[in-house]
């Protein structure tokens, strides 16, 4: 039995993945993950949730190009 879950991808999911890794309440589904302060450290620990809650690995490229939840949400939906 695998301990990956393969939740589907949901914006709302990722929001809290990002409010969590940059310990604020101030993410929306557009806000980019660079201007709220993250960085490239930092993005390491969102890729990590995202393949652990989705059983998706994204690379940092993928981030750099789709930095807000919604941008992610939608690559993981494609990937899965």
């Amino acid at each position: 039995m695998s301990s990956v879950d393969t939740t589907p991808a949901d914006t709302e999911g990722v929001v809290a993945i990002f409010r969590r890794v940059l310990e604020t309440d101030d993410v929306a589904p557009e806000s980019d993950f660079f201007l709220l302060g993250g960085d490239s450290l930092i993005a390491t620990r969102v890729l990590s949730a995202v393949a652990r809650t989705y059983g998706v690995e994204l690379s940092f490229d993928d981030f750099v190009l789709a930095p807000t939840p919604a941008g992610l949400a939608a690559l993981i939906g494609a990937a899965g």
